[in-house]
């Protein structure tokens, strides 16, 4: 999620208001990361990285809709499109039955552990609680996203534009925030307990001799 989602839409904040870039100049410049990271999956992985697919796709319609002026209401309004297509992404991929941010939070519960990679895939194929937990993540991910670009829209031509200037940043942040301890909530935990008994399961069972299928 850092590197696929964090760093490109930060470094569009920091290129356009730390550095002054515009607003084409800051959407090319923060679509290197999610760019490499697509070609490289692509070509190296023989698999497409979705949300940094994604977040290059958003650039690639932003650029273009870069071009549109004179309101600024409607500049601001765009800003929150990168939320809205993100979470629509996200929340298309749990009813195709592949979580796009399973593969944002799996490494931090498995942490380049054999053991837990192994417990992993037995819970993914085996667990309908794992997998309905692992559902859930992307779900609260999807919400609050379409959630913050509605209230940023809603915010865009209801309130000063000053005040949205640095008020949908707030709104932007917050709603990373309650994402974040949302979803550790309802399904991160819940999964890290699984995965944790998963791996006490099968030390316990290599200890009496029996087999655990991978």
């Amino acid at each position: 999620m850092i590197v696929d989602v964090a760093v490109p839409v930060g470094s569009y904040y920091l290129f356009k208001g730390a550095f002054g870039m515009s607003t084409f100049a800051a959407l090319a410049w923060s679509s290197v990361a999610p760019a490499v990271r697509t070609v490289w999956g692509a070509v190296g992985e023989r698999k497409v990285n979705g949300l940094a697919a994604v977040i290059l796709c958003v650039n690639a319609v932003s650029l273009l809709l870069s071009f549109v002026s004179g309101d600024p209401r409607l500049m601001l309004a765009k800003d929150s499109g990168v939320s809205s297509v993100i979470g629509i992404a996200v929340l298309a991929s749990v009813v195709l039955g592949r979580p796009m941010m399973t593969a944002g939070f799996k490494p931090f519960l498995v942490q380049g552990d054999p053991a837990r990679e192994a417990a992993w895939e037995r819970l993914a194929g085996g667990s309908a609680a794992f997998r309905r937990a692992e559902r859930a993540f992307s779900v609260v991910w999807g919400v609050v996203l379409l959630a913050e670009c509605v209230v940023r829209i809603v915010g865009a031509y209801t309130l000063p534009v000053d005040t949205m200037v640095w008020l949908g940043s707030v709104i932007l942040i917050g709603s990373m925030a309650l994402a974040f301890v949302v979803s550790r909530v309802v399904a991160a935990e819940p999964m890290a307990r699984l995965l944790c008994a998963e791996v006490k399961a099968a030390e316990e069972a290599a200890k009496a001799g029996v087999v655990v299928a991978a």
